[in-house]
């Protein structure tokens, strides 16, 4: 292989060079039907060995979205799956409510989990966590990847929930907890080994990282979890006119 091809990145060319691929189809530059450039027209264009041309093609091909025409060339034959359905809410009720009904599968559970790494504003540890790493999944297809680390005293309360459903509602439905702030951040990441696995992407795709800490009145992180998101399901919306202020409220229990 190039000394160009081992010096870009850690995530494999074949990977980088179908991502490209996918997202001019995606963009609509390739439509369905077009015959795409020849493998040594994109081993030139992306400065790659043959090979990595080749499994870049066959990740398109077995994705549905290419075919090869012995004599004739390759042609878009379809289009990526519905696109960007999921938009990341900007308010804890709207969150609430966008997990609710989620179907989600545990992967593992570790009732002796090590303590989240808190960043400023994020509170004060919990004595101790549970973890709980589980995928989330819509129309029977994986869509996030979650790794949740939750207060043990508050999963001790209704650990049969919390094993089978989000446990976001349920803890906004428990009386005596009361969070005094939500605090999102949104990343961009790439598919590690399991994530890869369990969302059935490619190793070190793209993907949508959310982070999302509940704080108690106590200035306690009861809550940190981390979900990864396919980026196909993925869109961030935001009305950016200013709306007339609304009266604060403190935050409300869902249920």
């Amino acid at each position: 292989m190039r000394s160009q091809d081992r010096d870009r990145n850690r995530v494999p060319l074949y990977l980088q060079v179908a991502s490209v691929m996918r997202q001019r189809i995606e963009s609509g530059h390739w439509s369905e039907g077009d015959k795409i450039s020849t493998i040594e027209e994109l081993e030139a264009e992306f400065g790659v060995a043959r090979i990595t041309v080749r499994q870049a093609l066959d990740l398109l091909r077995d994705d549905g979205l290419v075919e090869s025409i012995r004599g004739k060339g390759t042609f878009i034959s379809g289009r990526p799956k519905e696109k960007h359905w999921f938009n990341l809410a900007n308010d804890l009720e709207s969150v609430i409510e966008s997990v609710r009904d989620n179907v989600i599968k545990i992967v593992s559970i570790d009732e002796q989990a090590a303590p989240p790494l808190l960043q400023a504003g994020e509170g004060v540890l919990a004595p101790d966590y549970v973890q709980l790493r589980s995928v989330q999944f819509s129309r029977r297809e994986p869509f996030a990847v979650a790794n949740l680390r939750l207060s043990r005293e508050i999963y001790a309360r209704d650990r049969r929930t919390f094993n089978r459903k989000p446990a976001l509602p349920r803890i906004m439905e428990m009386p005596d907890i009361d969070v005094a702030r939500a605090l999102q951040t949104v990343t961009i990441g790439v598919a590690d080994p399991e994530t890869s696995e369990l969302l059935r992407v490619g190793l070190g795709e793209p993907t949508a990282d959310c982070r999302l800490v509940l704080v108690d009145s106590a200035n306690v992180a009861i809550y940190v979890a981390e979900f990864h998101y396919q980026r196909n399901c993925f869109a961030l919306r935001r009305d950016l006119v200013p709306k007339p202020a609304k009266t604060t409220r403190k935050l409300a229990k869902a249920g």
